[in-house]
């Protein structure tokens, strides 16, 4: 038997996938009471990849996005509220209060508030056609943008301007990336991997601008015209894309006394410092038992994955710790890739297979010679090889890690 939270039930904040998987794993793992799924939006929970992959390019339709159909909700007697805004917590009474002026009580409670783009603190940036990435009708409005003779600046060359640049380019549309740092995703990735998406987006006609200052957005007439760098060079455009990352929406979490630092602040569990309150997903900063230190990632795997394990907490699970190894995968032209681990893109890199053609394995190592993180570009089913070995932290031969001769399965 599990200890049931109090009456008043499990309301979840987030309609997004994390709180849809957070319904789903209360009722797998058997909770009977009340659970109340507060979303903002007016659309069902749905995940946001496709929204810069299969959707943005028109190859998948927005309902395979959906987490589930609304007869799930109702056959599993979720509450789902929708178009619904919560505007407070208040922790000591244990409730949540909704932009209709009522409380929602609580037994327990899990954030999974999400994240909000970042906006260019800059002249311009409030024009029409200057445009963002987080909801499906952002996605529906870049998507707008694209075709023959239409040309796009986007601004910032990580994961999502990256995606947006590959849709935009295979629709035919002219595409320009200003980006500050010497490579796309070097922050990431570290150079030697970040030339590899160098080369690709320029193969496939990008205009990329590394080490790129921007000094405004030109508009006339209120709408985006182009944009102005600091050099004074003017490219023109007829929309732009802003993609220099996001921020966790930790406002509730803030206001009502949560320590709140780069995230929510959780425990392994996923509980927050009110011991009736959980968070997940974007805003999860994370002690991570297994890495050993504070993470937050901004990645669809915790979305899918941390509602199980914070929920199995929540109804008093023993070892009920999220100790997930990171993962995410991008999909551009034809490079598809998946990214296991977490490292330092300032680690050593080896390489097993060919960068040119953009088709290997890469490996990022600490000062002991161990994995911390892989990289498959056009390589598959390898991903669940390498999760034990990172994890474990194994020691392997570096030689045979490269040689394409040894079979991966083989090295742990």
């Amino acid at each position: 038997m599990t200890s049931e939270p109090a009456d008043s039930g499990i309301v979840i904040v987030g309609g997004g996938l994390a709180g849809a998987k957070a319904a789903e794993a209360a009722r797998e793992k058997g909770y009977g009471g009340p659970v109340t799924l507060v979303g903002a939006e007016s659309h069902l929970p749905y995940e946001r990849p496709p929204l810069s992959k299969g959707y943005l390019m028109g190859k998948s339709e927005f309902a395979e996005a959906q987490v589930h159909d609304r007869e799930w909700y109702a056959a599993h007697n979720v509450d789902l509220r929708l178009e619904t805004r919560v505007e407070s917590l208040n922790l000591g009474a244990r409730t949540v209060r909704l932009n209709d002026g009522s409380d929602l009580p609580y037994g327990r409670l899990l954030l999974a508030t999400g994240s909000t783009p970042r906006t260019l603190p800059l002249p311009g940036a409030d024009a029409d056609g200057v445009l963002t990435l987080r909801t499906v009708e952002n996605s529906d409005a870049i998507r707008a943008t694209f075709g023959p003779d239409r040309r796009l600046v986007i601004v910032g060359a990580g994961w999502i301007g990256l995606e947006v640049a590959a849709a935009a380019r295979e629709a035919g549309t002219q595409v320009t990336i200003i980006e500050a740092a010497a490579a796309p995703l070097l922050a990431v990735l570290g150079e030697t991997i970040a030339a590899v998406f160098t080369a690709l987006h320029r193969a496939h006609g990008v205009d990329l601008r590394v080490g790129a200052q921007l000094a405004e957005i030109t508009t006339e007439g209120g709408r985006a015209t182009g944009v102005r760098l600091a050099d004074g060079e003017t490219i023109a455009a007829d929309a732009v894309v802003v993609g220099i990352g996001a921020a966790p929406d930790v406002r509730l979490a803030a206001e009502a006394g949560l320590d709140v630092d780069n995230g929510v602040l959780v425990d392994a569990s996923l509980r927050t410092s009110d011991p009736n309150v959980w968070a997940v997903g974007d805003i999860a900063n994370q002690a991570h038992p297994l890495l050993g230190r504070r993470v937050r990632v901004e990645h669809w795997a915790n979305a899918l994955n941390q509602p199980a394990a914070a929920v199995a907490a929540m109804l008093g699970h023993q070892f009920a710790e999220y100790d997930a190894l990171p993962y995410f995968y991008s999909d551009q032209y034809d490079l598809g890739m998946e990214y296991i681990g977490l490292a330092d893109p300032k680690d050593r890199v080896l390489v097993r297979g060919d960068l040119d053609s953009r088709e290997f394995v890469a490996f990022w190592l600490d000062d002991e010679e161990r994995i911390r993180a892989a990289m498959n570009v056009n390589v598959w089913d390898v991903v669940d090889v390498l999760k034990p070995i990172i994890r474990e932290q194994i020691r392997v031969d570096l030689d045979r890690l490269v040689d394409l001769e040894v079979g991966l399965n083989t090295l742990g």
